[in-house]
């Protein structure tokens, strides 16, 4: 079980990655497997030297980042098909596009998959015409919402402003940022799982935004997913129940992330994440390859919905390693 080296003083984003190992551990063991605990960082012939004297069946791969860095997740897959080591998830390429959220941008467009406009601070001309006015500013590498505040969407009147808006949060974001207009509307969560005949999508899951005061701004951003205290985490709840109105855009929905999954190749299991405007205009915000596993995350949450437990999951994930790498 490769997962992020913590150390002793993290923030609860990184902590996360020690959940998800000890909740994946149980489950393999319930498999019949021996699963074995051990952290990724960037002494790489440290790690050869160790996972060659382990030689494992298999690698599950739960890193998110090496050393918090978001930017190196792919090293993991990419050290392990180096060895030739089967590993679970998602593919080296598939992981690094989808981790680079402009990348993945570019790409949804080349797809005719709906997007918000985006914009990287170096290739934004000052005299640059721009769609609309209200932008949010992201992190171009990073996940789990890092760096995104009430502060995070922008009101900006030309090209240069946003330039100016994206340069000012760089470090705060990881370094690289970028700008994507912000959708007013509603935020959607579905799941992938793969099966047998294909990915299974999850039951779709809703954050809601409860009692928002006028004027705040309607985003998951970090408090809302780490900071259990605060208004955002406690008045955005995950909703799996939908009017029978909603039925042709949950639809789109399933649809659309089926089409991700096929397109960017992914495997055993995944995420998408859509906001959807005022007039059922769906868009996708990013792709998520390996989402969380924790049992208090929005996988596990939709998982449950269908009917499946941890050990379940688990199970499928391997099982379509088993596929991809011709596993006896």
């Amino acid at each position: 079980m490769l997962h992020d080296l913590v150390g002793a003083l993290v923030d609860p984003d990184h902590a996360d990655v020690l959940v998800q190992t000890r909740t994946v551990s149980e489950a393999l063991a319930g498999l019949g497997y021996d699963p074995i605990e051990m952290d990724f960082s960037l002494d790489l012939k440290k790690f050869t030297k160790t996972l060659k004297n382990l030689n494992p069946l298999f690698v599950f791969n739960l890193v998110e980042s090496a050393e918090q860095q978001g930017r190196l997740i792919y090293l993991a897959p990419a050290m392990l098909d180096l060895l030739r080591i089967p590993y679970t998830g998602s593919s080296t390429d598939a992981i690094y596009i989808t981790t680079n959220k402009f990348m993945t941008k570019r790409l949804f467009e080349a797809w005719n998959i709906s997007a918000p406009q985006g914009y990287l601070p170096a290739r934004l001309h000052a005299n640059e015409r721009i769609e609309g006015e209200l932008y949010i500013i992201k992190s171009l590498w990073e996940h789990a919402s890092i760096g995104l505040d009430d502060h995070s969407v922008v009101v900006v009147q030309n090209a240069l402003q946003l330039q100016q808006e994206m340069e000012q949060r760089r470090d705060k974001l990881g370094g690289e940022c970028f700008a994507e207009q912000y959708i007013e509307g509603r935020e959607f969560n579905l799941g992938l799982l793969a099966g047998p005949d294909g990915p299974q999508v999850l039951p779709p899951a809703e954050i809601r935004f409860d009692d928002f005061p006028e004027g705040k701004r309607r985003l998951v951003d970090y408090r809302a997913k780490w900071e259990e205290h605060s208004f955002e985490y406690n008045h955005t709840p995950r909703s799996f129940e939908f009017p029978a109105a909603d039925r042709p855009l949950l639809e789109g929905l399933i649809a659309i992330s089926k089409k991700c999954w096929d397109l960017f190749d992914l495997r055993g299991y995944a995420r998408v994440d859509f906001r959807v405007d005022k007039k059922n205009n769906p868009f996708v915000l990013e792709i998520n390859a390996n989402p969380c596993l924790s049992p208090d995350a929005g996988f596990f949450a939709a998982a449950q919905q269908a009917g499946l437990s941890m050990t379940r999951i688990v199970e499928r994930i391997i099982d379509d390693m088993k596929h991809d790498f011709a596993f006896p």
